[in-house]
C-alpha cells in the first residue's frame, strides 16, 4: 500500500497572524507598567478635551455676547458673565501645571520602589539584565512617554489660552499661564521623575519614597513659583511711564525716588490721570521722580526658557545621583 502526497498541500506548517509587539526590557516595562500608561493616555485626552469644550462651547458663548455687546450703548454689558470660562480653563490650567505630582508619587513608590521593595529589580539583575541598563530603560520609557503627552497639553493649552485674550482674567505672569506655555511644564514632568526614581533607589520602599518624591517636587514648584522672576533682569521704568503700567507689565517693586536720591515704598503719585495732577503730585510730596521695576511681557520667554533650563539642570543632577547610587549599591556592576 503506497501514500499518496498531495502536491497543493503546503510543504511547512502555517504560520499565525501576530501582531506588533515590543520585546525585551521595553516591552517588560511598557507591560508591567501597563495602567499607569492606561491613566495617564486617558488624563492627557481629558484634559485635551476639556479644554476644547471651553474654547468652542464656553469660550465660543462669551465672544458671541461681546461681538453683540459691541453693538449695543455703552454700559449696556455689565451683566455679562465670563465666570464659567475662566473657571473652567483654570481648573484645565490646574490639570496641565500640577500634573508632575503625579508623576512624581507615581516614579517613587511603582517605578524602583516597590520593585526594590519586593526584590524584583534583584532578580533581574542576577539574570540577563544589568543594574545600569535596568535603570536607563526604567527612565528613558517613560520620560518619552512623559514628554509626548505634557507636549501635547502645553501646546493645546497655549493655543487656547492666546485664542481666548479678550475673555480671560489672567496674564502671563500667573503661575499656570507661566508654566503652561511652554517647556517649562515638560521639564516639570521629567524632573518629577527623575526624583521619583532616586527616591525609590535611596529608601527601596514604596510609600517612603512616594511622600519623599512628592514632597521635593511640591516644595521645587513653590520655590520657583516665588523666584522664577528673579532669573531675568527686570527693567526700571521711570516717570509717568511708571506710574500707568499696563495690566502686561508684571510689577515688581513700585515707588518714588525722594530729593535725596533715596527709593522709598510711597505710591501716592501713582493714580494720578493727567500731566498736571502728577506734576503738582510730585511737588506736593518732595519727589523728584516714580519708578518701577517690571517684567514687560516681552520677558516672558528669558524667564520661562531659563526656569525650563533650571529644571533640567536639577534633573540631570538627579539621574546621575541615581546611577552613582546604583552602581554603590551593585558594586559598580554595569
Amino acid at each position: 500500500m503506497t501514500t499518496t502526497v498531495d502536491a497543493t498541500a503546503p510543504t511547512t506548517a502555517p504560520t499565525t497572524r501576530g501582531r506588533l509587539r515590543l520585546h525585551g526590557l521595553t516591552g517588560t516595562v511598557l507591560r508591567v507598567h501597563r495602567p499607569a500608561l492606561l491613566v495617564w493616555c486617558a488624563y492627557v485626552g481629558v484634559t485635551v478635551g476639556w479644554m476644547l469644550w471651553m474654547h468652542h462651547v464656553s469660550g465660543a458663548r462669551i465672544r458671541a455676547e461681546l461681538d453683540a455687546c459691541r453693538r449695543k450703548p455703552e454700559g449696556a454689558c455689565i451683566d455679562l458673565d465670563m465666570f464659567a470660562f475662566e473657571e473652567g480653563m483654570s481648573i484645565a490650567g490646574a490639570f496641565v501645571a500640577y500634573a508632575s505630582y503625579a508623576v512624581a508619587a507615581w516614579a517613587g513608590a511603582s517605578l524602583t520602589g516597590r520593585e526594590l521593595e519586593s526584590g524584583t529589580a534583584q532578580l533581574a539583575w542576577t539574570q540577563s539584565v544589568s543594574p545600569t541598563r535596568w535603570l536607563t530603560v526604567k527612565l528613558a520609557v517613560p520620560a518619552v512617554v512623559l514628554t509626548v503627552g505634557t507636549t501635547v497639553l502645553m501646546l493645546v493649552y497655549r493655543w487656547i489660552w492666546s485664542a481666548n485674550q479678550e475673555v480671560r482674567s489672567d496674564e502671563w505672569y500667573y503661575s499656570d499661564p507661566f508654566v503652561n506655555r511652554g517647556p517649562a511644564v515638560v521639564a516639570y514632568a521629567l524632573c518629577a521623575l527623575a526624583v521619583g526614581a532616586l527616591a525609590g533607589l535611596a529608601l527601596k520602599r514604596a510609600l517612603p519614597a512616594l511622600g519623599t518624591a512628592l514632597a521635593f517636587i511640591v516644595c521645587l514648584h513653590l520655590y520657583l513659583d516665588e523666584r522664577s522672576d528673579t532669573l531675568w533682569p527686570a527693567k526700571t521704568l521711570t516717570g509717568t511711564t511708571a506710574s500707568r503700567l499696563p495690566m502686561s507689565a508684571d510689577q515688581l517693586e513700585l515707588g518714588a525716588v525722594t530729593g535725596s536720591g533715596a527709593r522709598i515704598n510711597d505710591l501716592s503719585c501713582f493714580d494720578v490721570d493727567t500731566d498736571a495732577g502728577y506734576a503738582r503730585c510730585m511737588a506736593d510730596n518732595g519727589f523728584t521722580d516714580l519708578y518701577a521695576e517690571v517684567h514687560p511681557q516681552s520677558h516672558f520667554w528669558p524667564l520661562h526658557l531659563m526656569t525650563t533650563g533650571l529644571l533640567l539642570a536639577v534633573t540631570a543632577l538627579l539621574v546621575l545621583a541615581s546611577f552613582h547610587l546604583l552602581r554603590r549599591r551593585t558594586g559598580g556592576t554595569s
